[in-house]
């Protein structure tokens, strides 16, 4: 059954997903008493947030901080739990953090080369995001590999409507591509990536664009989007490219580009490659990118297999049996690790009630 309604924000889609679970005729649930806890993906948590959270006054509080370094995520993420726990105020809540995996990198990867009053007043600083994917990557391309992820240098590449690079070395991501918001780094769907910040600065006064303004071309008019001037689907950047457009094209080459560099980058980072793993929206079911961001990657040790690369295989080795380098595609499955993290974290506080008692 499907039924179209009005959505007005995410509140409301909150509200009617858990009115379907609860649907006397359609749902899963009789009541939202069954429900023992939620768990929710949060984008920023800052250097306040370090791991999953139960999801407490004072977290929310801290999410509120980082409005303005998350404008598009951070929002609609208290608006979710907000609305959760008017729904279910008995029921656990549990904030599982996007920038938390990134908190083990070292000083020289996170600090901005501005004034340094600037971090220590403000915390400016890389924080890096897709971290829940980060986790779920590393974790499932050791287990393909049937290698100690300790032992493994990962270049992973989550390439969606958002996109983020990241370097794992011995268990840990030591550099990402997103920074103190998720727009910096690769080419993404709307968001600007890397560009040099005085052209923003040149466009204010030349435009007479205010910081709000500013931002919201930075994150919704730009990236693909803003090059090709035809769309944020890349599919439609496909079929426009093909069409003829050369913006379109344009878009697409931007977006290989950059992504190709911070393999290379990352690869350099690390002192070698071993893994170069593709998930997300793009990185899971385009075979063309993955195909034009390997290419001319032979110095590396990356050798792609053509056929394996376009089987119809959902998880899969794509790289040569011989190559220095697995290549894998992982799709991923961020639900599952904010599942258990919410089930783990929810257990500790019951059992230290318990002992407690």
């Amino acid at each position: 059954m499907s039924r179209v309604l009005p959505v007005p924000d995410h509140g409301a889609a909150i509200g009617l997903a858990l009115e379907a679970l609860a649907d006397p005729e359609n749902g899963i649930i009789h009541s939202f008493s069954e429900i023992d806890a939620v768990g929710h993906r949060v984008v920023h948590g800052g250097e306040k947030c370090t791991g999953s959270l139960m999801a407490t006054d004072e977290v929310v509080a801290v999410l509120r901080e980082f409005f303005d370094l998350a404008p598009l995520h951070n929002p609609p993420n208290v608006e979710g739990i907000e609305v959760c726990q008017r729904l279910m105020p008995e029921t656990p809540m549990v904030a599982v953090f996007d920038s938390s995996l990134h908190q083990s990198l070292p000083p020289h990867a996170y600090t901005y080369a501005i004034p340094y009053h600037y971090y220590e007043k403000y915390r400016v600083r890389r924080y890096g995001f897709h971290g829940i994917t980060f986790r779920y990557m590393t974790q499932r391309a050791a287990e393909f590999l049937q290698r100690p992820l300790e032992e493994l240098k990962i270049v992973n590449l989550m390439l969606g409507s958002g996109t983020t690079a990241c370097a794992f070395k011995e268990g840990m991501s030591i550099d990402v591509s997103t920074g103190l918001t998720p727009t910096e780094g690769l080419v993404q769907s709307t968001r600007c990536g890397d560009i040099d910040p005085l052209v923003v600065t040149y466009l204010m006064r030349k435009e007479g664009i205010d910081p709000d303004r500013m931002d919201e071309i930075l994150n919704k008019e730009s990236g693909w989007l803003g090059i090709s001037g035809v769309s944020n689907d890349l599919r439609e950047l496909f079929e426009a490219a093909a069409a003829g457009s050369a913006r379109a094209q344009l878009a697409i080459d931007t977006f290989v580009y950059r992504t190709k560099k911070y393999v290379g980058a990352y690869a350099a980072a690390m002192g070698g490659i071993d893994v170069l793993v593709f998930s997300g929206g793009v990185g899971e079911r385009s075979t063309l990118i993955r195909e034009r961001i390997c290419e001319g990657m032979e110095f590396l040790g990356i050798y792609l297999d053509k056929a394996a690369n376009e089987s119809p295989d959902l998880e899969k080795r794509i790289s040569r049996a011989d190559a220095p380098v697995e290549v894998l595609v992982i799709p991923t499955d961020e639900e599952i690790v904010i599942a258990r993290d919410t089930y783990r974290i929810v257990r500790e506080q019951q059992a230290g009630e318990h002992g407690d008692g």
